[in-house]
């Protein structure tokens, strides 16, 4: 297994979250890839921040999200990005945060985050009318796949099995 530099930027190109994974391998999904227990990720050029509990994620080919699954008992159990499709590189993969997020809570409670700050960044940033509908769409169809449809079901859980 190989290290992958994950890294997200916002619209306007600035850094955004970046960190080192290992690559898991590819399934109809996506390809996934997963940081053991301790490992760090950055925001920008911010302090590092240290997770205690492991985590994969998924990066779906040709979709407008990204999807981070974490282990128990962390209260969040599936964390949605909507981003730009991701470019997929040999030792990086990069795409655009898109500001929307579609969380589950381990309780099975799901919301929507940050509209407020998709709403500004369309205007700050001027995002294309076609990026606006890509990101709603999917955010839209999102709120309710995690919760009945795979891979946010089971899948994701063979993948959090590897990486611990």
């Amino acid at each position: 297994m190989r290290d992958v530099r994950v890294v997200y930027r916002k619209y306007d190109e600035k850094l955004h979250w970046h960190q080192w994974m290992r690559l898991l391998g590819e399934d109809q999904y996506g390809v996934w890839l997963g940081a053991p227990a301790n490992s760090v990720s950055q925001r920008g050029s911010e302090p590092e921040v240290t997770h205690s509990q492991a985590h994969v994620q998924l990066f779906p080919r040709d979709k407008w999200f990204t999807a981070i699954f974490n282990d128990e008992p962390r209260q969040t159990e599936i964390y949605c990005d909507i981003t730009t499709p991701v470019e997929f590189g040999e030792d990086v993969f990069t795409m655009i945060d898109l500001d929307l997020d579609v969380v589950k809570r381990r309780d099975g409670t799901i919301y929507i985050d940050d509209e407020d700050e998709f709403a500004d960044h369309q205007v700050k940033y001027g995002y294309p009318a076609d990026v606006i509908e890509s990101a709603r769409t999917t955010c839209d169809w999102l709120a309710t796949a995690v919760a009945t449809e795979e891979p946010f079901l089971t899948a994701y859980k063979t993948h959090l099995d590897k990486i611990r």
